[in-house]
C-alpha cells in the first residue's frame, strides 16, 4: 500500500472543512500546493486522474471575489495543472483524449475548479458532453473511490505537477 492509499484509510473528518484539513495537512487528497490554492485528487475517479484546484481564501465563493491579481493566479495554476495532466494521462492511459475544465460552485460554495480528463473508452452517451451526464451513482459508487489502486497515477501527476511549476516558476 502507498503512502497515499495509507492515508486514505483514516477518518473522514476532514470532508467537513477541507479547505482547513489542507492548511493543516490532514486532507489525505491533497497532492500538491501551488500558489493559489491546493490540488486534490476528486474523491471520485471513474475518470482518472480528476482533479481539483481549491482555492486557499476565506470565504471566497465565486472567482470574482478574489481581486484581479489572485484571479489571475488561480487561473494560471488551474491552466498549470492542466497541463500536469495532459502529461500525466496519456503515460497512465494511451485512451486520454482531452481535458474539461469547470469552476461551478453550485453545492460547495467555495472557490474550486474542476479538471475532468476524458477518454476514448468513455460511453458514447457520455463521452462528448459534459460530465454531469455520467449517471448519479457513478459519482459515490466505492469501486470508483480514489484509493490505493490510484497510487501510480497519483505519482504520475504529482511528478508532473512538480515539473510543469519548475518551469513555470524557475
Amino acid at each position: 500500500m502507498g503512502a497515499h492509499s495509507a492515508k486514505m484509510s483514516g477518518a473522514d473528518s476532514w470532508r467537513a472543512d477541507r479547505v482547513g484539513a489542507a492548511r493543516r495537512g490532514d486532507n489525505p487528497t491533497v497532492i500538491a500546493k501551488l500558489r493559489s490554492g491546493f490540488v486534490a485528487m476528486g474523491d471520485t475517479q471513474f475518470l482518472p486522474g480528476y482533479c481539483v484546484l481549491i482555492a486557499d481564501a476565506d470565504e471566497v465563493d465565486h472567482l470574482t471575489d478574489l481581486p484581479r491579481p489572485q484571479r489571475q493566479q488561480f487561473l494560471t495554476d488551474l491552466g498549470l495543472l492542466g497541463e500536469a495532466l495532459m502529461a500525466a494521462c496519456p503515460a497512465c492511459d494511451p485512451a486520454f483524449s482531452r481535458l474539461n475544465y469547470e469552476i461551478l460552485g453550485n453545492q460547495w460554495r467555495h472557490l474550486h475548479g474542476h479538471v475532468f480528463p476524458r477518454y476514448t473508452w468513455e460511453p458514447v452517451e457520455v463521452r462528448d458532453g459534459p460530465v454531469w451526464w455520467y449517471p448519479q451513482q457513478r459519482w459515490s459508487d466505492p469501486a470508483d473511490a480514489l484509493g490505493g489502486d490510484h497510487d501510480r497515477l497519483v505519482e504520475a501527476i504529482t511528478r508532473e505537477l512538480s515539473r510543469v511549476l519548475a518551469e513555470a516558476y524557475h
